[in-house]
């Protein structure tokens, strides 16, 4: 059975979008609790699901049965938004909308492998994806521990959660990701409004098929995090990089105009 990790908007705040977020390799839902509780306090309705297992033999299926276990995790997301019908009465629960996934490393991986395969059910279609520290073709890391930790973060808060949470399956970045799910990954073919993260740290990641793909799809941005090493959610910038993120939220809300345009700054 699929577990899932929630965070909820403030009390009386009215809920202004969905979000699930999809770790990668080697994490686990507690890897995201910072994030989760920082955008939910933005009064967004956020879910954490289990790192997608992809199997190299089947990545076809693989991608089918995480498709299916993603839009069940979007539609167990409904919550009540405070809207009242034209009757005075209140409404039922229903999943917010905008719905925005954000996968990391094989997480994000896997979410773009389905958007160019449309395998997300229709009704669970995204409205926006947020793609952070998609792995390249030759992103494995090789050492010890602590040289994967060095590769993931600079932060001492996530290198703490990462080497106290007994599931995290540590070499996990050893594992290369399969070839099959790199190639849907950068197919280009995701229509909706795609944010892509990326640390300029990131040994991992492969910057010139970053650019090209912001380039290829019809509504993207690339944005690189300095200093950001391969977990560019929860590195030492995770506050810069979560004001991103909302930003973006805010901005597709606003059907993708920018809400703040700088007229004058002398830096």
């Amino acid at each position: 059975m699929t577990e899932y990790t929630d965070h909820h908007a403030p009390d009386g705040l009215r809920v202004r979008g969905t979000i699930v977020v999809v770790p990668g390799r080697g994490e686990t839902r507690t890897t995201y609790e910072r994030l989760g509780r920082r955008l939910a306090a933005d009064a967004y309705r956020v879910r954490v699901i289990d790192s997608p297992y992809i199997v190299p033999a089947d990545p076809i299926g693989s991608l089918t049965r995480f498709g299916a276990a993603l839009a069940d995790a979007v539609e167990g997301a409904a919550t009540h938004d405070g809207a009242t019908a034209h009757d005075g009465a209140v409404t039922v629960d229903r999943v917010v909308r905008p719905v925005v996934l954000i996968g990391a490393d094989s997480g994000a991986a896997a979410v773009a492998a389905l958007l160019n395969r449309a395998e997300i059910p229709a009704p669970w279609q995204p409205d926006a994806v947020v793609l952070a520290g998609l792995p390249g073709r030759a992103a494995t890391a090789a050492g010890t521990w602590d040289e994967e930790l060095d590769v993931r973060t600079s932060c001492p808060a996530h290198r703490g959660t990462l080497a106290q949470d007994p599931a995290v399956r540590r070499g996990a970045l050893h594992d290369a990701v399969p070839e099959a799910l790199l190639t849907a990954a950068q197919a280009d073919d995701i229509t909706v409004p795609v944010l892509l993260l990326v640390g300029d740290a990131d040994p991992l990641a492969d910057r010139q098929t970053l650019t090209q793909s912001a380039k290829s799809l019809p509504r993207a941005r690339l944005s690189v995090v300095r200093g950001a090493h391969h977990d560019v959610l929860n590195d030492l910038q995770h506050r810069t990089v979560a004001a991103e993120v909302v930003t973006f939220l805010e901005t597709l809300r606003n059907d993708l105009a920018p809400l703040i345009a700088v007229e004058s700054s002398a830096w």
